[in-house]
Parts: C-alpha cells; sequence; structure tokens
C-alpha cells in the first residue's frame, strides 16, 4: 500500500486562489517599494554556512537548516546552510558586489526563508519575507522612508496598524546605566519577550542571566513608561545621563519623530521603550509592526545595522531595512476578509465550445483579446452547456460566450453578463465594444 502524499510539517501548499491573493500581497508591496526607488535583487536559497553562523545570536543559529553535502566532496565543500533571513545574504551581496553598486544602494528582496523551528499558528518554517533595504548612508531620512511605506502599504491593504519604535542605542545605555553593559545581549533578549511572557517572567529571566536586583529596579519602570513621545525621551534623558551611547540613541529617536511629524504619517507610530527586536545585529533605530485590528504577532520589523558588511570585510557601511511578513499579513487580510472579490477568478471571459466550427471561428476573437491583454478561455471539450456553466461558476469567470452556428453565419459573438444577466451581441471585429462590456 502506497504512503499518502504529505508535506513536511510547518510549510503549505498554496492553491491558484490562495495564490492570487498571494500575489496581490506581493504586488502591493512592490509596486510601494519601487515608489521610493527601490530595485529588486534575488539571493540564492542556500548560503556557506560560515555566512549565516553568528549573525543572529545563539538562539537563532539554532534554527539553521543545515544542507547535507551533495555532488561534492564533503571533504572538500564548505557546509550549506538555507537562509534564515534576507537580510544577512543582502550583506554578503553588497561586499561581494560593491564595485558594481552606487551607494547609497536601495534594494527589496522577496523570497522564501527557513527556520527550523517549532510549527504553530502563525509560526512556520517555511515562510516569505519581503525585505526593503537602504545601506550606505546614515540618514534618518531612510528610517523615514520605511515608516512611510509602511503607511502606504497598509493603506493600500485596508488594514489599521501600529508601528512601535525604540532604538538600541537606548538599550545599550540602559546595561550601561543598570551596571551591565557586558549583559545587553542577555537584557534585550529577555526584553523582547516581554509582550509573549509579561514582565514578571521578563524579569525572572534576568535574574538568570546574572542581572542583580537593583539593575532590574531600573529597568521595570523604562518597560512600562507611558506618556507621549517627548515626555518619554525627556524621562529617559534624566536616566540616561551616565550613559553617551544611550543619549545619541535618544538624540536619533527625537530626530527620527521629528521627521515623521514632519511628513504627516497616517499611521500610529509609537516610542515603546521595551521594544528590543532580538536580532544581535541591530545597532540604531528598531521598527515592530502590528495589526490593530487581527490578533497575531508582528507583521512587519526591522532596524539600523553599522556593522553587517564589516563581518564580511566591508566595515563602515551603515543600512536600515525592515521585513514585511507576507505570510502573516495574508492571514491578517484573509481573517478581515480584505482581499478584493475579484481575485476569485483568473479569467474574465469564457467561450463555450459548440463544436469545432465555431472554435474555428472564435480562435481569431479570442486572440485578439488576449493580445488586448483581457484574460480569455475557450472550453476544450464540446460537451453539454451546463457542465461548461458550472466551470465558469467553480473558477467565478464572470462573462460567458455562447456563440452558435447562428452567430457564426452572422458574423457576431454573444456574450453574457453571469452576474447580471445582460447578454449583449457584438460584430465578431467589434474588440473595442466587447472589451467595453466585460472590463
Amino acid at each position: 500500500m502506497a504512503n499518502k502524499p504529505s508535506i513536511p510539517k510547518g510549510t503549505r501548499d498554496f492553491s491558484h486562489q490562495e495564490m492570487a491573493e498571494r500575489n496581490y500581497i506581493f504586488d502591493t508591496i512592490k509596486g510601494v517599494f519601487r515608489t521610493f526607488g527601490y530595485a529588486q535583487i534575488d539571493t540564492p536559497a542556500m548560503e556557506n554556512l560560515s555566512t549565516l553562523l553568528g549573525k543572529y545570536g545563539d538562539e537563532g543559529d539554532k534554527l539553521l537548516f543545515r544542507i547535507q553535502n551533495s555532488g561534492e566532496k564533503a571533504d572538500q565543500a564548505p557546509e550549506k546552510g538555507l537562509r534564515y533571513d534576507l537580510t544577512v545574504p543582502f550583506a554578503r551581496y553588497v561586499v561581494q558586489h560593491q564595485n558594481e553598486i552606487s551607494f547609497p544602494f536601495k534594494r527589496f528582496q522577496i523570497q522564501p526563508v527557513w527556520r527550523a523551528d517549532r510549527p504553530q499558528k502563525g509560526r512556520y518554517r517555511e515562510f516569505y519575507q519581503c525585505d526593503v533595504d537602504a545601506i550606505g548612508s546614515k540618514s534618518q531620512l531612510n528610517e523615514l522612508e520605511l515608516v512611510q511605506i509602511v503607511d502606504k502599504v497598509f493603506s493600500l491593504l485596508g488594514v489599521r496598524v501600529a508601528l512601535k519604535i525604540n532604538n538600541r542605542k537606548v538599550l545599550t545605555g540602559l546595561a550601561e546605566v543598570c551596571g551591565a553593559p557586558d549583559k545587553v545581549v542577555d537584557i534585550t533578549v529577555a526584553i523582547d519577550k516581554l509582550d509573549k511572557i509579561g514582565l514578571e517572567a521578563v524579569k525572572a529571566e534576568m535574574r538568570e542571566k546574572g542581572l542583580g536586583e537593583d539593575a532590574i529596579a531600573i529597568l521595570e519602570p523604562v518597560l512600562t513608561l507611558s506618556g507621549s513621545t517627548a515626555e518619554k525621551i525627556a524621562r529617559m534623558r534624566s536616566l540616561m545621563a551616565g550613559s553617551q551611547t544611550g543619549l545619541r540613541g535618544l538624540d536619533e529617536l527625537e530626530e527620527l519623530f521629528g521627521l515623521i511629524s514632519a511628513a504627516g504619517v497616517s499611521i500610529d507610530v509609537d516610542l515603546d521603550l521595551s521594544l528590543a527586536r532580538g536580532l544581535n545585529y541591530y545597532t540604531g533605530a528598531i521598527f515592530e509592526v502590528k495589526a490593530l485590528d487581527w490578533q497575531i504577532g508582528s507583521i512587519c520589523g526591522g532596524g539600523r545595522y553599522d556593522n553587517l558588511t564589516g563581518i564580511f570585510g566591508l566595515p563602515d557601511m551603515s543600512g536600515v531595512g525592515i521585513s514585511f511578513g507576507a505570510d502573516r499579513i495574508y492571514d491578517v487580510l484573509k481573517g478581515l476578509d480584505k482581499f478584493p472579490a475579484d481575485l476569485r477568478s483568473t479569467t474574465t471571459l469564457l467561450f463555450a465550445n459548440m463544436g469545432a466550427d465555431e472554435v474555428r471561428y472564435l480562435l481569431p476573437v479570442a486572440s485578439s483579446l488576449r493580445s488586448a491583454g483581457v484574460s480569455v478561455e475557450i472550453y476544450p471539450d464540446s460537451t453539454k452547456l451546463k457542465k461548461q456553466f458550472d466551470y465558469a461558476e467553480r473558477k467565478a469567470i464572470p462573462f460567458l460566450s455562447i456563440t452558435g452556428a447562428d452567430e457564426a453565419a452572422a458574423g457576431t459573438v454573444q456574450i453574457k453578463n453571469l452576474s447580471s444577466g445582460e447578454q449583449k451581441s457584438f460584430a465578431k471585429d467589434d474588440l473595442e465594444g466587447i472589451i467595453a462590456f466585460i472590463l
């Protein structure tokens, strides 16, 4: 008995309908990226393992999918792994192609990534990221552009979101004023779990990592700080008096929020001093986006990184980027019923098959419509009309042409709107009239 076919846990098949919906997301995001001057690149699914290891922290390294060497002598070929994100491969790309690139370099990538995570709702082992990055400039106009891109994308998708911003220099400053500058990674990893496990559990994790009660007492009010952005920054300045790094982070936040205000961004943007983002390579502004009307984890995240290309031999190349989690965005749009109704069909007009002569009569009409950009099908078999009607209904095809011998003799084409029931007859060569009726 043959094994029942299956796919690995944490992966999914996508039907033609789901692909239409996913492409709607990708096309919307791509369109916005391009209006801000970002150009598309692709990188391989696999990278040398040395490229990936040590860039995501200990927890990230554990989630790398390693690839068994095949087709190469194991002792001569470097180990490989599936990419964990698109940012580290982008940094490798920039270093490898630096002589061909004009800086600042603005790129986007829409490709799958893989993580050896435990599959659960909203968390997959294979999923798509839509990354947009600017590298080779330290200007916070780049951060502003990312905020504007988030604003525009979710406005077009019809989803209300909130964008949270913090700065890694502020978190480094917190570690310094706590007297634990060597614990900045432990502090950020713990803080990053605040939404998931709550304040008390975060404090317990900090104790496990060796932070004393005095340090935790300094951190706790920061994690629950409220008020306006100006009030939060003012209160943090008094706390950060002993940390030049922390004060620089506050200066950057003040500048960025000033730019956001001047640009007239419409989404909710909040300074959240508990935001940490788990990845070790962030050095400046960090971002996280959540949907307001659907319960799910963050749907976008990113930040500023100053040293990523330095790991590959190109120092002083600062970049900033944000990643749109396409799979979670899909779940939000599906849950809120925000996909356009016309995505249900990939075909606008179906020509019923009334016989071999009628099909030969319709072939040039179908070709002309396709040349004009209209999606057209001719039913492949001459069979009962009910079966052809059912096919059109299942595929949500809005228009059906039943053109028989009489219409062919008269040089006409009959087209019916299956939604309204309206039916019209057109001359075979009246391409403009046909298009006006069906589009």
